[in-house]
């Protein structure tokens, strides 16, 4: 894996093209609600552990690392927007929309508060960390 020295965001590949952002975690939930903050911070130590798990942000998200990206949580205007991958389709209740690329799928929950971060919310989430 290789970190950027510019802005220590981790990339599979050496010399990875993307765009380097100074934004902190902070920066990203600036006018966020309290609630919302809440949410992604029952996230965070949720999926902390899983080893080897990076964080890092981009313009207007934050990005869980293994070997690639395997989550990406976005602040939206209301929701956390909930983003992780799996190599096929999942079907679930929590998961509000896809995208379907290539070799993987991009599953979306969207969640408001800290309430919503349930034990089965978390286990989805660890399928894509386990991708399988």
């Amino acid at each position: 894996m290789w970190i950027c020295p510019k802005c220590e965001r981790s990339f599979k590949s050496d010399n990875q093209s993307h765009i380097c952002n100074t934004n902190t975690i902070d920066d990203i939930f600036e006018g966020k609600s309290d609630n919302m903050i809440m949410a992604f911070d029952k996230v965070l130590i949720g999926v902390i552990d899983w080893d080897p798990c990076t964080v890092g942000t981009s313009s207007k998200s934050i990005v869980f690392t293994k070997s690639t990206a395997w989550l990406i949580v976005r602040p939206m205007a209301k929701v956390l927007d909930i983003k992780f991958y799996f190599p096929t389709l999942i079907q679930h209740r929590l998961i509000k929309k896809t995208n379907k690329y290539p070799k993987k799928v991009a599953h979306h929950i969207r969640i408001s508060d800290e309430s919503e971060v349930t034990t089965e919310l978390l286990n989805l989430l660890r399928r894509g960390y386990d991708g399988k």
